[in-house]
């Protein structure tokens, strides 16, 4: 992660952080996910890549067959273990009620 310029809130690519939080297998499967244009930043549809995200940002995020909602709480320095991954943010779904992609 590159240092912010001054006055700034650090971000990370919005492909770099889904793979960080594990909730893609891989660089490209991220990229993948945002390329089908399903992927939304703060009820805004993710266009591009690169997109910035910020802690404080809501993300909607396709995973498998069902929609996760969460909030980031901070941001990773590292794809570290799921138990970490999953410290930076707040899933905003109920598990119980997930439903399937149509």
């Amino acid at each position: 992660m590159t240092s912010p310029p001054a006055g700034a809130s650090p971000s990370l690519r919005i492909d770099r952080l889904l793979w960080m939080l594990r909730l893609a297998g891989s660089r490209g499967a991220a990229q993948d996910i945002v390329a089908s244009g399903h992927v939304r930043r703060n009820g805004q549809r993710v266009t591009r890549l690169a997109q910035p995200v910020c802690a404080g940002d809501v993300l909607t995020v396709p995973v498998g067959r069902s929609i996760r909602v969460i909030s980031l709480e901070s941001l990773p320095s590292r794809r570290g273990p799921a138990s970490e991954a999953q410290s930076h943010y707040r899933d905003l779904a109920n598990h119980t009620q997930e439903k399937p992609i149509a």
